[in-house]
């Protein structure tokens, strides 16, 4: 395994912006959903896949009420403080109150995310109030070093 840079990770989102949203795909300039483009950048920076998502429906959080994207992204990822997360992590969002983690997104700087979501293509938005009273969890890519 590679030892990604935050430098590299936000790079190579960043090569994603514009990726139309398709529901479960990982190919940048074709498709990709939130989890699509966390994967796509794990394949870049840090190499192949560790697992394959099971195939999932939109709303699969809602209808199946478990945390897969939190549980998979714990056997990956480095959970860090939701508070210490800088360019290059990855945060995950509960979309309602009480319910599962549901959406990815990576940081881009401060306050500022890059991710896929329903009926947009990758974009680099505000980490806005909303979006910020929504994060569950966060993470580093594993073997993450610094740029500094």
């Amino acid at each position: 395994m590679t030892r990604a840079t935050q430098q590299a990770i936000v790079a190579e989102a960043r090569r994603w912006l514009g990726t139309p949203y398709r529901h479960q795909a990982s190919v940048m300039g074709v498709g990709t959903d939130c989890l699509g483009l966390v994967r796509g950048v794990w394949r870049a920076v840090v190499g192949p896949e560790p697992e394959k998502p099971p195939p999932y429906t939109p709303d699969w959080a809602e209808a199946l009420g478990r945390d897969d994207l939190l549980d998979a992204a714990r056997r990956w990822l480095e959970e860090i403080p939701a508070g210490k997360a800088c360019e290059g992590d990855v945060l995950l969002f509960r979309m309602a109150i009480g319910a599962p983690a549901k959406h990815a997104a990576i940081v881009s700087g401060p306050s500022k995310i890059i991710h896929a979501y329903w009926v947009r293509s990758v974009c680099e938005t505000h980490l806005t109030a909303w979006w910020a009273r929504r994060i569950a969890a966060a993470f580093s890519f594993p073997g993450l070093k610094s740029d500094g």
